[in-house]
């Protein structure tokens, strides 16, 4: 039995659970988003309570005990992301670097010699704190917010692949939490011989 798929998921005020067959559907504030459901996998809208339970009727079944979790996680973070939104926060290091937005895109100026563009998702805002660099120190950043973390994650992961933090001098860009493991360069002898 998996200890995280049998965890109830509370819904918050002002939320809707709906199911349909296998498909369950989320309505709340900030909007609303749909996933179906595995057959293996028993959905229950206990409304009276305000929960929704998860349950796997074979647990012995490894496949079974994967999708249990995974099913409560999913819905979960859907519930999550209808009453209060995800946010994911980025940050760009290294001189003359920077980000701006252009219609639907996002371009960026990281060091190549032309500029990267990328499409915004629709369900992604954008907002940009400060566009660019100054100096090494001071980092360019920018938020990523949306209702669906699954589209918002890759995204993001998709932003950070440009061009990732080296290890040298920690240029490129990276997540604001993230930490860089960085390498001590080369060591140059003065002087004498």
């Amino acid at each position: 039995m998996s200890r995280i798929g049998k965890k109830s998921i509370d819904i918050p005020a002002g939320v809707k659970v709906e199911l349909k067959g296998l498909r369950v559907k989320v309505v709340g504030p900030l909007g609303q988003l749909e996933m179906d459901c595995h057959r293996r996998i028993k959905i229950k809208i206990d409304e009276s309570a305000s929960k929704v339970l998860v349950e796997n009727d074979r647990p012995q079944d490894r496949q079974s005990k994967q999708l249990h979790g995974t099913m409560r996680a999913l819905i979960a973070n859907m519930v999550t992301g209808v009453s209060k939104g995800f946010e994911r926060k980025l940050e760009i290091y290294g001189t003359g670097y920077n980000v701006k937005e252009q219609g639907a895109k996002l371009v960026f100026q990281i060091g190549f010699c032309h500029p990267v563009e990328l499409v915004t998702p629709k369900g992604i805002k954008v907002s940009i704190e400060a566009g660019a660099t100054r100096g090494n120190d001071v980092p360019a950043r920018f938020t990523l917010s949306s209702i669906d973390k699954r589209l918002l994650g890759q995204f993001a992961a998709d932003i950070r692949r440009i061009r990732p933090p080296e290890p040298y001098k920690g240029k490129g860009i990276r997540y604001a939490d993230e930490h860089v493991r960085r390498k001590v360069g080369k060591a140059f002898a003065s002087g004498a011989a």
